[in-house]
């Protein structure tokens, strides 16, 4: 009733102000809207790009969205890409595109979301990572469990095309780990191992049983300038830079000798662009491998030192993340995603580190100038 009498007021406003009957009248969003969750404050959230998919991705203000989402923006147009998270975002996230309060737990919101604003494409980043998982399985479970239930049924429902990444961490200690194929055991040991193997099998299960376009890529550890590690095994491998530039001196949790996937940002935000891009007859199988270089600390460590040769780095082993780590694949044999969709990754170590310091060296200068 709200509704119809604001519709009506409106309707005689325009009927007295043209002095000659009705006009074409445009209605707001905001003037509408009975829902405090509904994407309605901004009317440009609207593109009138009809051909570019319109794209929602979850867990946004995480390692990987913020970046994703400036890749697809420069693809898809800045109104096409919509971020969301249960978190307050910061200033120069909230001003460079869409943003909304989306909590994925809530399968009535993330409902609202996908029909009031024509999603076509959903990317899943929502996740509690390895350790931070273990500190808090009841979470874990709840968030990377319950909330892919409810995106497989919404993307399900819509005829969405979903994208979940998974993990080195979905293989175990019994996995072949030198190299890792695509098809062969799992049995991870984590509950956020356990939860990406559902994710994969639940995806294809979907894909098979009611025809969801399902798309996943295993990661290796993600290596970023631009954001702070989340509670991940393999982030010794971005904190390093950190401290190697701040203190000079780094406190590694991992054994030297311990071999991990590791991949530059730009390489993996280009591989899940590619892989979502792919035509689906392209696809031999829904969830890949990638892989692009593979390391120890201590060989991470003798690479900083070429530019850095004070860095002073010493072991205190954390057993739970070397216990983990010790049951990650060492080489991933990404043979399909490379002659199925063109896979290739551009970044080695030595561009890696390059990029990193050239990164993190410029970024503490400017806050010791501030």
């Amino acid at each position: 009733m709200l509704c119809l009498r604001a519709l009506s007021r409106m309707a005689q406003r325009a009927f007295l102000a043209s002095g000659r009957g009705f006009q074409p009248l445009t209605v707001s969003e905001r003037d509408i809207s009975l829902s405090p969750r509904q994407l309605t404050s901004d009317a440009s959230f609207y593109s009138e790009e009809s051909d570019c998919p319109r794209i929602l991705i979850t867990g946004g203000l995480g390692q990987l969205g913020v970046g994703l989402a400036k890749l697809l923006r420069k693809r898809f147009g800045k109104y096409n890409v919509i971020l969301s998270d249960i978190r307050k975002p910061p200033n120069l996230v909230y001003q460079s595109g869409p943003f909304i309060y989306s909590d994925i737990l809530d399968s009535k919101n993330l409902r609202e979301i996908v029909v009031n604003n024509r999603i076509s494409w959903l990317i899943h980043y929502s996740a509690l990572l390895s350790a931070a998982g273990e500190a808090n399985v009841s979470l874990a479970r709840e968030v990377n469990i319950t909330g892919l239930h409810n995106v497989l049924d919404v993307a399900t429902e819509h005829g969405l095309r979903l994208f979940v990444p998974s993990t080195i961490g979905a293989f175990g200690p019994t996995s072949p780990r030198y190299p890792t194929t695509d098809l062969c055991i799992q049995r991870p040991r984590t509950i956020y191992g356990v939860s990406k193997v559902h994710a994969e099998l639940m995806g294809e299960y979907y894909h098979l049983r009611y025809g969801l376009d399902f798309r996943c890529l295993r990661y290796p550890g993600i290596i970023s300038a631009d954001s702070q590690p989340g509670g991940g095994t393999t982030d010794y491998a971005v904190q390093i830079f950190h401290d190697a530039v701040k203190t000079g001196k780094f406190v590694c949790n991992l054994k030297p000798d311990t071999r991990l996937l590791m991949m530059f940002i730009d390489d993996c935000l280009r591989a899940t662009l590619e892989v979502l891009e792919a035509p689906a007859e392209m696809l031999s199988m829904r969830t890949y491998n990638i892989s692009a270089m593979s390391f120890t600390p201590e060989e991470l460590v003798q690479e900083i030192r070429k530019h850095l040769p004070d860095l002073q780095v010493t072991y205190e082993v954390d057993p739970v993340r070397q216990t983990i780590a010790d049951s990650w694949p060492m080489i991933f044999d990404d043979t399909s995603a490379r002659s199925d969709w063109g896979w290739k990754h551009d970044c080695g170590l030595p561009e890696l580190v390059q990029t990193m310091l050239n990164f993190t060296g410029s970024d503490s200068r400017m806050a010791r100038a501030n």
